[in-house]
């Protein structure tokens, strides 16, 4: 689901207004039939084709292990999932055995008791020990695992190698020397943004507020409540928020760019650095600035530190209703085992979540180093509750930083407003 890491806020707004699924109670008891169709839904894309291929080359291998098993993929587009989902919570009997789904939406379906616990068959997985720990709590609520992670993608930092040669300046090693730098490019080359990033950008700042030791919310007996308030994610908003200055990223300009929209600046030749994701190198190589950047991972505070960011992906799983348990984690496991990440790599870019192949990928192809590094330096997640959607859908973060950027409140008023939204949506 492409959507899950350029457009994820968009994406989520389905659920909040209006079609969110419903929980109906408990989903139909299971079985574990080991004949008969399996059912799987794969999110349709517009680039589906390799998708496909490794999806049918997959089924194929299933289909020779076992005998009198057939199995029918349905391509589910992605902005109509939610009703598609709703539809399968509401109905068991016509939920498909196998599923793909965004890691933000987990939170939501499971507390719809929609996907089964794959906790155990996670452990008694022969890959599963070799995927990556961080990757692998995107797919935990509670502690508890609801699918295997398919695919994932982080984001790190794009900077024009010719601009920084021209100028003489080197990659920047930590946040404080970022702005610096950026500024330095504004100051000789007023016609380009130091880096182009956006108040509605909220995976490029979240880095800035883990990076400086603060975290979105905490968890206590079951019940989220807001952090941002406290002095470290006070001062990694804020430090994000001067970016959005004449001097670097004009507010007039900036402040209402997405992550797309920030991209694009850069992609378009309107910027010297931006933070992208490894899904989005290939727009980056299909535009003029083509051969003339490189990427490294965000840096943190301490010179030559990384941010920590955060682990977008789709996960892989099995409807609690499935009359086919075992056949359906057995599938899940073979399309998101080594061979086939490594194929969805090649012909989707997608970054693959076990660290063996990871590491394979990374020496014939050495452009997926910076995301690579991202991932084994640790990154992060959003809070694993239902309520996560509804504070992204409502804009609360980029609202507090668009406020801050732009004089509109102070720092602890635009903070302090932010953290009662999100307590209000957590139902503090």
């Amino acid at each position: 689901m492409r959507i899950r890491r350029t457009l994820i806020g968009l994406a989520l707004v389905g659920l909040v207004a209006g079609c969110a699924p419903t929980q109906s109670g408990p989903a139909a008891a299971g079985g574990n039939d080991q004949t008969g169709t399996l059912r799987v839904w794969l999110f349709d894309e517009a680039n589906r084709a390799p998708k496909e291929a490794t999806a049918n080359e997959a089924i194929a291998e299933f289909k020779a292990a076992h005998a009198g098993v057939e199995v029918d993929v349905q391509w589910v587009p992605v902005e109509g999932r939610a009703d598609k989902f709703s539809g399968a919570f509401n109905d068991p009997a016509n939920a498909p055995d196998v599923a793909e789904f965004g890691n933000t939406d987990v939170a939501s379906y499971v507390a719809a008791g929609a996907f089964a616990d794959l906790t155990n068959d996670v452990k008694s997985w022969k890959e599963g020990a070799d995927l990556v720990p961080t990757v692998l709590d995107t797919a935990k609520v509670d502690g508890k695992v609801y699918g295997l992670p398919w695919y994932t993608g982080v984001r790190a930092l794009y900077y024009r190698t010719d601009i920084f040669a021209e100028l003489g300046l080197k990659p920047p090693t930590s946040l404080a020397e970022l702005t610096s730098t950026a500024r330095k490019i504004r100051a000789a080359k007023p016609d380009l943004y130091g880096i182009s990033v956006g108040g509605k950008y909220t995976y490029a700042m979240l880095p800035y507020l883990w990076a400086n030791g603060g975290e979105l919310a905490k968890q206590d007996g079951g019940k989220w409540t807001s952090t941002v308030t406290s002095p470290q994610a006070k001062t990694g908003l804020s430090e994000y928020a001067d970016l959005l200055k004449p001097d670097i990223c004009p507010p007039a300009q900036c402040a209402n760019l997405t992550g797309t929209q920030s991209v694009q600046a850069f992609s378009g030749g309107k910027a010297a650095m931006t933070i992208g994701g490894d899904f989005n190198r290939k727009a980056v190589d299909a535009s003029s600035v083509k051969g003339k950047y490189a990427v490294v991972p965000i840096p943190g505070v301490q010179p030559g530190s990384v941010a920590p960011a955060f682990a977008g992906g789709n996960l892989l799983g099995v409807f609690g209703a499935s009359k086919k348990h075992d056949l359906a984690v057995e599938f899940s496991e073979l399309l998101a085992g080594a061979k086939y990440q490594a194929k969805m790599y090649t012909g989707m870019g997608d970054l693959p979540t076990l660290a063996t192949v990871q590491k394979q990928l990374t020496g014939s192809d050495p452009t997926l180093k910076p995301f690579v590094d991202t991932l084994q330096a640790g990154t992060k997640f959003v809070p694993s509750t239902p309520a996560w959607s509804k504070i992204d859908a409502q804009n609360v973060l980029p609202t507090a930083v668009q406020q801050i950027a732009t004089g509109g409140k102070s720092a602890d008023a635009a903070l302090a407003d932010a953290a009662d939204q999100m307590n209000k949506a957590f139902g503090g």
